[in-house]
């Protein structure tokens, strides 16, 4: 079974990365939640979160490395010299990475996106554009480039269907938690909602 890491940083989006270790979770996926510099992080809406782990050289050791989006937290991952050394080094290694909302940014800065697809939060586009100008921009809902092994996703709502994304490019069957989680019955039923 793969191991994936979700990277929490002060200012996140709660929603962004806990929907993406509950889903791999209930996939039997080993998933490892870690702090960008503290095992406590405090996200977006003053929800903490207690991390397993901190940052270090053990990401190079996983599958796949997400990071959930959130204005602030994005800026966070951005900013983290540590952790871009480690990003670019997996993606010298060939592993997959995510990102979500406003943390394409930090990818951008990292130089994951060059003549990649991707997407990201509304409005976000404009400095990931300005870093990674040969990156290729789309309004999925998911966006993933099978080649540079990077996949990307719009916003909190969007969250269920990174996660199952993700599951889905390490080669897990996410067909029978789609059906219990309801959310394939969200997707055919939305519309009539709103």
């Amino acid at each position: 079974m793969p191991k994936v890491a979700v990277v929490f940083a002060n200012g996140c989006e709660e929603i962004e990365g806990l929907s993406v270790v509950d889903v791999l979770r209930r996939l039997n996926i080993e998933t490892d939640m870690v702090g960008l510099t503290s095992k406590t992080i405090t996200g977006a809406h003053n929800i903490l979160i207690t991390c397993e782990k901190i940052v270090d050289n053990s990401l190079l050791d996983y599958d796949l490395v997400a990071f959930p989006g959130g204005s602030k937290g994005a800026e966070n991952l951005r900013d983290s010299q540590e952790l871009k050394d480690l990003m670019i080094k997996r993606h010298e290694e060939h592993k997959w990475n995510a990102a979500m909302c406003a943390a394409p940014i930090a990818l951008a800065r990292y130089g994951l996106l060059k003549d990649t697809d991707y997407t990201c939060y509304p409005g976000f586009d404009e400095q990931t554009k300005a870093e990674a100008p040969t990156g290729r921009f789309y309004k999925n809902i998911t966006v993933t480039d099978k080649t540079q092994k990077v996949i990307t996703s719009r916003g909190p709502t969007t969250a269920w269907a990174y996660a199952y994304e993700i599951a889905e490019q390490l080669g897990v069957d996410t067909t029978q938690l789609k059906k219990d989680m309801l959310y394939n019955y969200l997707s055919e039923n939305i519309a009539q909602s709103l």
